[in-house]
């Protein structure tokens, strides 16, 4: 059998990967994606930097899985690059060429990976530690648990909002019977509470119960909470739902102290985030063992192509980010915007039209000369007119053609097309919501919704499951229409919450959007 990949013992060819000697980075939902963007900056600026404090603790939400392929191998992995020129690596980084357009990189910044169903006890310590600086999150969109108005869904993080209030109810009454506080350690009496707290069930809830034990530990010690997830004005919309938690579990006086201490203490700042991130597949796992001689459970996948755009407004100590090319600001919603309209934006209507058109990948809709029309007409005569940029929008909108080209990355129609109800109105919102009230009904975005109610309509009527939090609400839609078309697309583009105000009823859109010619296969 062969060795796994281990931090003490690299393969040859390629550098000692960093030791953190401290954990300064919690992370809230270490998926493939943040160990190919978020991970690799902060390895690549410890290592540029020397400073070493900003180990990362991962938590993975959904399953153990993250945890069982990381664990074995002391957090270390390898980040496979693909399509970078000339088969290497120009950028310093550590990383070494395979040959065919593919390069490898080690990265050792994450230290663990903690699984809240079995360990909420300690992923709550690592959150009050005061070598923790920040909280980094990538939980997708709907793990925000969001209402379709954008308010905090309680029902969904009820049993933390519940564990939140028993813990904080159990210290403040523990500190008013000596007795008993002093039958219980002090580590568990200041840090989980009187009694052993209950698994977490939610990124937010964990968040929020992490917050308050912080907040009991040390007073006032200060805490960066970085969002990067692909959400419109992302941070300011996390602190908006964390304090809906707060306000949910402890109502009036019993809130106080912990939102004197978001106020004094706690940031929420915006960022941008961009890679293509596609899902490792077995094959690309045993072509790394076959060149490293160790199997490396742990390996993810990236395109060349990396951004983060962050604003610079931390609490306290950061990671020296900017150090690995990360771009800090004070205003990130021109990156933001840029991004979620002409990269996602363009990713989506590719990915709901390729599968459509039969296309598995992204690569190869993209090649289809009918949706690359179509996604041209997105990006340039529909998007980039709303935008305002420090940078070339046209260039930029060329390359995002060229990376959805790329034939290494693998992502799957079906795959981008997954959340439909969370994505559309972050993606496309705002070109329809600009262009509409400009006067114009934009011909690509168009397509794009006829494309989305054709996917889904089709999904509904094979009796195949529509990955989206909403499934059964569009379903019921589908089924009321009894599968006509016109009358699904009516219905679907009626979904409350789903486009802006003004395309609500908009007679010359939905009749666009019915008269659109979608691709078939």
């Amino acid at each position: 059998m062969t060795d796994r990949l281990h931090r003490s013992a690299p393969p040859a060819g390629l550098p000692q990967p960093v030791s953190p000697t401290d954990v300064g980075v919690v992370h809230l939902g270490i998926g493939a994606f943040h160990r190919a963007h978020q991970a690799v900056f902060t390895d690549r600026a410890m290592a540029l930097s020397g400073d070493l404090r900003w180990g990362i603790l991962g938590v993975t939400q959904r399953s153990a899985g993250v945890r069982d392929q990381l664990r074995p191998q002391d957090g270390v992995y390898a980040v496979l690059t693909a399509g970078a020129a000339g088969g290497g690596s120009s950028s310093g980084d550590g990383s070494a060429a395979l040959g065919d357009g593919l390069s490898l990189e080690l990265v050792g910044a994450v230290v663990d990976v903690a699984y809240p169903a079995e360990e909420t006890p300690r992923v709550l310590a690592a959150l009050a530690a005061p070598t923790t600086h920040v909280v980094t999150l990538t939980i997708t969109e709907k793990g925000y648990a969001r209402r379709p108005d954008g308010g905090l869904d309680v029902d969904r993080v009820r049993p933390d909002l519940e564990a939140l209030r028993a813990e904080e109810l159990a210290v403040g009454s523990d500190e008013n019977n000596p007795e008993q506080a002093t039958a219980t350690s002090s580590e568990q009496k200041v840090v989980l509470g009187a009694a052993e707290p209950g698994a977490a069930s939610s990124a937010i809830g964990i968040l929020v119960r992490g917050l308050a034990v912080r907040r009991r530990v040390s007073g006032d010690l200060p805490l960066t909470v970085l969002t990067c997830d692909n959400m419109v004005d992302n941070g300011r919309v996390l602190e908006r739902l964390v304090r809906e938690a707060v306000d949910a579990a402890l109502p009036g006086a019993e809130g106080a102290a912990l939102r004197a201490y978001l106020d004094a203490a706690v940031t929420f700042p915006c960022s941008m985030v961009d890679r293509i991130v596609p899902a490792t597949t077995p094959a690309q796992r045993d072509a790394v063992e076959a060149a490293l001689g160790v199997r490396d459970e742990g390996l993810v996948v990236g395109e060349p192509f990396t951004q983060w755009v962050i604003e610079d407004r931390f609490a306290g100590p950061r990671p020296p980010w900017e150090a690995a090319g990360a771009t800090l600001t004070a205003d990130v919603a021109p990156y933001e915007q840029a991004k979620l309209r002409l990269l996602n934006g363009t990713h989506s209507l590719v990915a709901y039209s390729g599968w459509l058109a039969g296309h598995a990948t992204i690569a190869e809709a993209v090649g289809d000369p009918a949706i690359a029309e179509a996604a041209r007409e997105y990006l340039f005569d529909d998007a980039l007119p709303t935008l305002d940029a420090p940078f070339d929008l046209r260039s930029y909108g060329e390359e995002i053609l060229h990376r959805f080209a790329n034939p290494h990355t693998g992502h799957t129609t079906i795959q981008v097309a997954m959340d439909g109800t969370q994505k559309i109105p972050f993606r496309w919102g705002g070109v329809l919501g600009d262009s509409l009230s400009a006067g114009r009904v934009p011909g690509g975005l168009v397509l794009g919704l006829a494309a989305w109610a054709e996917f889904v309509r089709r999904r509904v009527m094979a009796g195949e499951v529509v990955d989206d939090p909403r499934a059964a609400e569009l379903a019921e839609v589908v089924h009321g229409a009894g599968g006509d078309r016109e009358a699904t697309v009516r219905g679907l583009l009626g979904v409350p919450g789903l486009l802006p105000d003004v395309a609500v009823g908009h007679e010359a859109l939905l009749g666009a959007v019915v008269d659109a010619r979608v691709p078939v296969s």
